[in-house]
């Protein structure tokens, strides 16, 4: 195996060193203004990273609206990943997974009344189109956005995993980078993600020293929290079938489709029933044969109650998708995910200082 890994390293190394070159230059022409970034007039919030896999965008996107959408009239415009359309589309309670995405649509349902919620593939061209069409937006936030410097935001957030910081990893192929740590310099404020909620002074300490960012720069460090299971299919459970309690006489299937189902799987370690995990890669559209598969694995289950759990994201695709066998559809939960902010003793306050940031 090492001698694998270390071939593999190898081979991967000098191609880490191209698309970082490749990279660099592309952010200079956006330095030199050789490729231009657009400001608008309102003020435009960019949450992303520079690692591929999940850091938790779509949960601290919509802490950041739950925060601030009796405050201001905000738009969260995204490319919609994996649609099956194009061009700019405003979502409605039409919209499927298919039509704006799966990550827009969780967004959709939960703020739908209270947020606007579009996708564009362009974020100027969509930004645009969201100003001309609301004139009165004072504020936009940008899902996934740290790489797309053709808009310059007014505050940039990025985000770190915890697990993964960017401080030991590498650039693609080798890593999981998509950037170098110099990218770190174009954000205003960094937040190290899924972190333990009894994470010490001591590990922030070293997370901020590793990081060594810059006055103008400010680290805040979150945790995921989990709410109560809910119903993926209501119409078929109901009331009388929500779950409040498993114990070690349940057989529970793990299905996740996300990018790093860690967190999730972890979540559930502290529980006593018997687990399965069923992975698929993130954003999975799932075929028939998933669903047969997930079936086979659910009716091989030995309990005095057999569930599914998912992710939130992967329940917002399987109620939409026709062929999700309607005898199973009783038996699947999700399980909501909040973020929480961590107190720090850097002097930070997230909210507030976003708020101030906005308003400047």
């Amino acid at each position: 195996m090492k001698k694998i890994e270390k071939a593999l390293r190898y081979v991967l190394t000098p191609m880490s060193w191209l698309y970082g070159m490749g990279v660099e230059l592309r952010n200079k022409f956006f330095d030199w203004g050789i490729l231009k970034e657009v400001s608008f007039s309102i003020p435009v919030v960019g949450v992303g990273n520079i690692t591929v896999g999940g850091t938790g965008k779509t949960p601290h996107v919509e802490y950041i609206l739950e925060c601030l959408r009796y405050r201001r009239n905000i738009a969260v415009l995204s490319r919609g990943y994996k649609r099956k359309t194009r061009g700019f589309i405003i979502a409605s309670p039409k919209s499927t997974p298919e039509s704006i995405g799966d990550e827009p649509l969780q967004i959709y349902e939960k703020f739908g009344g209270t947020v606007v919620v579009a996708v564009c593939e362009s974020r100027v061209k969509g930004v645009r189109q969201l100003l001309k069409e609301f004139p009165n937006l004072d504020l936009i936030v940008l899902d996934d956005s740290f790489q797309h410097r053709y808009i310059k935001p007014k505050v940039n957030i990025m985000l770190m995993d915890y697990s993964r910081p960017i401080y030991n990893d590498h650039l693609l192929p080798l890593g999981r980078m998509r950037e170098s740590g110099n990218a770190l310099s174009r954000a205003d404020m960094v937040i190290t993600t899924k972190c333990p909620s009894d994470i010490s002074a001591l590990d922030m300490r070293i997370v901020s020293k590793h990081l060594s960012l810059m006055p103008y720069q400010k680290l805040y460090f979150s945790s995921f929290s989990y709410g109560g299971l809910i119903p993926v299919f209501q119409e078929e459970c109901g009331a009388r079938h929500l779950i409040e309690h498993l114990n070690a006489d349940d057989a529970v299937i793990l299905l996740t489709g996300v990018a790093n189902p860690r967190p999730f799987v972890n979540h559930f370690r502290q529980y006593p029933f018997k687990k399965r995990v069923l992975h698929f890669p993130d954003h999975h559209d799932f075929s028939q044969s998933d669903l047969t598969q997930i079936q086979t694995k659910f009716n091989s289950l030995e309990g005095n109650r057999k569930v599914i759990i998912t992710t939130e994201k992967d329940a917002v695709r399987l109620c939409h998708n026709p062929y999700f066998p309607h005898e199973l559809k009783p038996h699947v939960f999700y399980i909501p995910i909040g973020v929480k902010m961590l107190e720090t003793n850097f002097g930070y306050d997230f909210v507030p200082d976003l708020l101030q940031a906005i308003n400047k």
